[in-house]
């Protein structure tokens, strides 16, 4: 069976939030997931999903230090061992303090590690890349959040 891998850093519980529905949105449509903090990730735990999804706060703009970090490890697994996650499903969502917060860049940042690897990115809805709470994500949020997931799982199934 195909397997999904939501990857998040939460420093206040909003981004664990809504990895949480998005990993609920994945299995609710038949996939193993496995949701799991940026601190407690493997590069083989990629290495073993068909899906991967990442979720940062948005800081300055940008991903976290802690996410930025995970992802420079991955090069660890791209020059030795080219297109071990080639051609898998990426996917990305953040969360931020308020409105012009830089959340599309947060997204772009995420999108743009794991398009380096060759992975193929299934945004949220039609024009927009992923996706994302301001400040504690509330019920519309997380029934997003688990639409995301659905979506991201119909990608993998296909």
């Amino acid at each position: 069976m195909s397997k999904a891998l939501v990857v998040y850093h939460s420093e206040t519980g909003h981004t664990k939030k809504m990895a949480i529905a998005i990993g609920e949105g994945i299995k609710n449509a038949g996939l193993d997931v496995e949701v799991k903090s940026v601190d407690n990730t493997r590069l083989d735990d990629l290495i073993a999903a068909d899906a991967i999804i990442l979720g940062s706060p948005t800081y300055f703009s940008t991903v976290s230090t802690k996410m930025k970090a995970f992802i420079d490890r991955t090069t660890q697994i791209w020059p030795n061992k080219p297109g071990e996650l080639k051609d898998k499903i990426g996917a990305a969502f953040t969360s931020y303090a308020g409105v012009g917060g830089g959340s599309e860049t947060t997204l772009l940042c995420l999108i743009q590690a794991m398009l380096w690897h060759g992975m193929v990115i299934v945004g949220h809805q039609s024009g927009i890349s992923g996706a994302v709470s301001i400040e504690s994500p509330n019920e519309d949020c997380i029934a997003e959040c688990r639409q995301f997931g659905k979506r991201i799982a119909s990608f993998v199934k296909r």
